[in-house]
């Protein structure tokens, strides 16, 4: 093999063949020839298996389409043993005949053959167990380990998940004997030798980041447990269990967080982070006793899925380039407002992504942190040890910094700090809970700040909502009704030349891709109020957040319903879903 090698270097190029040859005399060894040359300092892995590929006449792929895994290798072997082996399987051939082999792998026909893609290319023990895992005839394909790792991932992640029969299987068994193994946290693809309860709360995690979920509930009732999931901001139920399996399963999500399993009669709040292949998740964990037993909610935030930029939340042209300009000033506050769960944190991250360099020191204070952002300092409030919003602030004054975020304004302290921090040349950015720009102006002056410093310290405040977005593989066109179209604020002209030049208005019909929602993903609708000299009038005068808005829009301002309309004409989201999110605009 070595000679091959060498010879094969010679007539290749893919290596300089002289310094194979020195390396493979000076490291003659016991170890296997493709690991010896894979920590060879002198080449490439893909330069070495590319060299493995010529020599074996076997196929080299630079990359694996994720379609290319057949469902049949994902279920015959395990995920743990592609990832620990770095090897997949690919492209399952048709039989002599031409016909397709059973789903079933204990009747796949010996003529079928599989392409077993290794990063190790002389790992024939690997490829035997393939072959029997499989029942199947194989052949080998050499790949890097980044490109075949991409595809386990991939392949492994779209796996049907077995809850049901796992839920089953808990229930067939004696509890007493399961209760000590709930401790353990493993990769959730890792299913292989699992106790029921392990298994049972990672399927119910996979599935979860599967559909997409922002939060898992565990809710009980007297006779079951119901699994909702929260997608794109709607509750669905999606699994029902049997009542007897919460202890277990809130003590295995009790000891994944690190809470006291003891403590039934107390609220509990823990996080942890799980994998799913090469992805982390983190999960952000609470449980409260209720009258059916403790009830737990899980917050997923995927790590892999990364911060938007500020050109990828939906806002407007004009009022991207508005907010852009604003993110220039050296000194003013920027309030972003909404409920819970209307985006505002990914609105500031994005925010502070845009103007972190390195000629600026960027400092957070938040609670929690829910994302590490490079280049920027980040302070986690903990209330319990006197770190609060207030404390954090008066500490980061003396930092010197440049732009401060704070991660929410709950009282008159920190709302007076953050004003004061902007007139003495800082640009401060946080959040307030009302339900548009014009009410955070009352919503501060109900707090107890004095309107000489609100007028002169605000710049701009941004009201915003989420709205799910039509799925674009089952939409289809629909005709509203005149009162949909009033409500949406298009008065009869507007909706008679809508429908003179043919406008099209889409809703989804409900597929499997969108969970039978007609809906896939979100995007924001923004209302973004600058202030004027006129509004810091009015705001001196403690006039009323309906005046304030009504000069707001005098001015030019888009509400939130406004910019809804703007994304159902252009068929992004629908009419019902504008509705659902936003307020009548009363003037």
């Amino acid at each position: 093999m070595k000679e091959l090698l060498i010879q094969t270097a010679k007539q290749t190029g893919l290596v300089d063949a002289e310094k194979l040859a020195e390396f493979l005399e000076n490291n003659s060894g016991g170890e296997r020839l493709d690991e010896l040359l894979l920590h060879c300092p002198y080449f490439t892995e893909e330069a070495v298996l590319k060299l493995f590929a010529a020599a074996l006449g076997r196929e080299f792929l630079m990359e694996i389409p994720p379609k290319a895994v057949p469902p049949e290798f994902v279920e015959a072997v395990p995920a743990a043993y592609a990832q620990h082996h770095y090897l997949i399987g690919i492209r399952r051939q048709k039989t002599e005949d031409g016909s397709q082999k059973s789903k079933d792998p204990r009747k796949w026909g010996a003529a079928g053959q599989l392409t077993v893609v290794l990063s190790k290319p002389l790992d024939a023990n690997a490829l035997d167990n393939v072959s029997k895992m499989t029942g199947l005839a194989v052949k080998a394909a050499i790949a890097t380990r980044t490109a075949i790792t991409a595809a386990i991932d991939v392949a492994y992640e779209q796996r049907t998940t077995v809850i049901e029969e796992v839920a089953e299987e808990l229930d067939s068994q004696n509890l007493d004997q399961l209760v000590d193994e709930v401790a353990g946290s493993d990769d959730l693809l890792d299913v292989v030798n699992r106790p029921p309860v392990i298994r049972l709360v990672n399927d119910i995690l996979f599935r979860a980041l599967q559909l997409r979920a922002s939060d898992i509930h565990v809710h009980p009732y007297e006779t079951k447990i119901q699994i909702r999931y929260r997608i794109d901001g709607i509750l669905y139920d999606v699994l029902s269990l049997n009542r007897n399996v919460l202890p277990l399963v809130i003590s295995r999500i009790k000891v994944m967080a690190g809470m006291d399993i003891a403590e039934r009669r107390l609220p509990q709040d823990g996080r942890c982070s799980v994998r799913l292949g090469q992805r982390e998740v983190d999960l952000r964990i609470s449980t409260v006793p209720t009258s059916y037993g403790e009830r737990s909610v899980l917050r997923l935030l995927d790590k892999s899925t990364g911060l938007f930029g500020l050109d990828e939340l939906g806002l407007w042209d004009e009022d991207l380039k508005k907010l852009d300009s604003l993110l220039t000033k050296s000194h003013g506050v920027i309030f972003v407002t909404g409920p819970t769960g209307s985006g505002k944190s990914t609105t500031l991250y994005a925010s502070l992504n845009r103007i972190n360099s390195a000629e600026k020191n960027v400092i957070t204070i938040e609670d929690p942190i829910e994302y590490q952002l490079e280049g920027i300092s980040q302070i986690q409030v903990a209330s319990k040890k006197g770190m609060t919003f207030v404390t954090a602030l008066r500490h980061v004054l003396r930092q010197d910094p440049d732009v401060i975020m704070i991660g929410e304004v709950r009282d008159i302290e920190t709302a007076r700090m953050a004003i004061q921090s902007s007139l003495t040349g800082h640009l401060v950015f946080s959040t307030l809970h009302t339900n548009d720009s014009a009410g955070a102006v009352s919503r501060l002056l109900d707090l107890g700040v004095e309107p000489y410093l609100v007028s002169s310290s605000l710049i701009a405040i941004m009201a915003q909502r989420l709205v799910r977005k039509v799925c674009p593989d089952c939409r289809k066109v629909a005709e509203p009704t005149v009162h949909e179209l009033r409500e949406l604020g298009l008065g009869d002209v507007e909706s008679a030349k809508l429908v003179e030049n043919g406008h099209k208005f889409y809703v989804g019909t409900g597929c499997d891709k969108c969970f039978q929602t007609g809906y896939r993903g979100r995007t924001g609708v923004y209302e973004l109020m600058l202030i004027n000299g006129e509004i810091q009038d009015l705001i001196y005068k403690r006039e009323s957040a309906g005046t304030i808005k009504k000069s707001a829009i005098n001015a030019g301002l888009q509400t939130l319903r406004m910019d809804g309309a703007r994304k159902v004409l252009a068929g992004i989201t629908t009419i019902a879903e504008v509705l659902r999110v936003t307020q009548t605009d009363i003037m």
